[in-house]
């Protein structure tokens, strides 16, 4: 009080600092600021955060998978902007303090100079928060991409990010980022995959993003040996009524769907598309004209997004009136919330699908638009 006191009294611009302590008062906090940053329930007498769901996190598969990976690649670097518990990357720097970086809160400066490292025969690794990423982006074209350097891109907290609101919510990232010459975009759709498509992107020739969302995996069994991604749809389950493509955290409820359908004698095709670029331009072709109706779903704003990618596709290839829709974020801020309930607000999950799906085959003139092509 004293202080401002006597900043009220003098004359002129005046600046008071206060050094400041998170936590404060709560040991658990004090002794643990990064993971009480952004909190959701804990037990109060250890701070240990409540976990519904025993699958690890895709921010903890990353960060072991960087650890294994480095064992074996003595030019892996990580780099991140102040967020070294957030992205996983905390082991790696314990581990590997020589080749890690962190830049503060520089995401400009966290992909410039990885770029300067990659041009000198390292191979960087920049993860950084989806939103956070975004202020980095004359970096990524003109440092990073212009220069075709192989630069690797780690996208956390891709799609909502529930309580954490409008501002974290990472719904750009596939439209800002595709539309670059040279990238290449992943995004995997359970924590299997993405230890997979980071060992593909260590060892591919130029940039190269992998987006993944906020939360817990599905608790999948996790390859022993790595093996590369290729530019490939993956066939999760056939059909002939309706094709959905599903690319990243879209892929399960896809599936969830698509088995409620099976079990009403509905048979729809489910699509991992896994890159948003470059397309499996022939493999998409192909289930257009086999099955002849499309719903794409993206956890990304429809502008710009996957969606309009596959559409753009069909669109040059004749085949437009193959998509009867693109699911995906609608074109306003959304508010923060429970994922699951932004999720069903955005119409992304797997019962808003099933019902998407039959309102389409409940359409008489898509029908029939469908089987006059089927019988030519």
């Amino acid at each position: 009080k004293k202080v401002f006191r006597n900043a009220k009294n003098i004359k002129g611009p005046v600046l008071v600092h206060v050094v400041t302590k998170k936590g404060k008062g709560y040991k658990p906090a004090e002794e643990n600021p990064d993971k009480f940053h952004g909190i959701g329930p804990f037990d109060v007498a250890t701070g240990i955060p409540y976990k519904k769901n025993k699958a690890p996190t895709y921010t903890e598969v990353f960060g072991q998978t960087m650890l294994e990976l480095a064992k074996n690649n003595h030019k892996l670097i990580g780099i991140t902007a102040a967020m070294v518990d957030g992205t996983g990357l905390k082991p790696f720097a314990q581990k590997y303090p020589e080749r890690f970086f962190d830049v503060g809160i520089a995401e400009q400066h966290a992909v410039t100079f990885a770029a300067g490292l990659a041009a000198n025969g390292l191979r960087p690794v920049v993860a950084i928060y989806s939103s956070f990423f975004q202020r980095a982006y004359d970096q990524i074209i003109h440092d990073v991409c212009l220069q075709n350097l192989p630069v690797v891109f780690v996208i956390d907290r891709g799609g909502l990010v529930g309580e954490d609101g409008p501002t974290h919510h990472g719904v750009f990232d596939y439209s800002y980022l595709r539309i670059i010459p040279n990238i290449t975009l992943m995004a995997p759709k359970d924590e299997n995959e993405l230890r997979n498509m980071l060992y593909t992107a260590i060892n591919f020739p130029g940039p190269i993003a992998i987006r993944y969302p906020r939360g817990n995996g599905y608790g999948v069994d996790l390859d022993t040996d790595f093996h590369l991604v290729e530019n490939k749809i993956e066939l999760l389950r056939p059909g002939r009524d309706l094709a959905l493509i599903a690319i990243g955290s879209m892929v399960y409820p896809a599936s969830e769907a698509a088995q409620i359908l099976a079990n009403e004698g509905i048979e729809v095709a489910v699509i991992n598309a896994r890159y948003i670029k470059p397309l499996d331009k022939d493999g998409i072709i192909n289930i257009a004209k086999k099955i002849g109706r499309i719903i794409t779903i993206e956890e990304n704003t429809l502008l710009g997004g996957f969606g309009s990618s596959v559409l753009e596709l069909l669109s040059e290839n004749g085949l437009s009136q193959c998509i009867l829709d693109r699911l995906g974020i609608p074109d306003y801020f959304i508010e923060h919330g429970d994922r699951f309930s932004l999720l069903e607000k955005c119409g992304l999950t797997a019962n808003i699908i099933v019902q998407k799906v039959k309102s389409y085959l409940n359409k008489e003139d898509i029908k029939h638009n469908y089987y006059v092509k089927a019988s030519k």
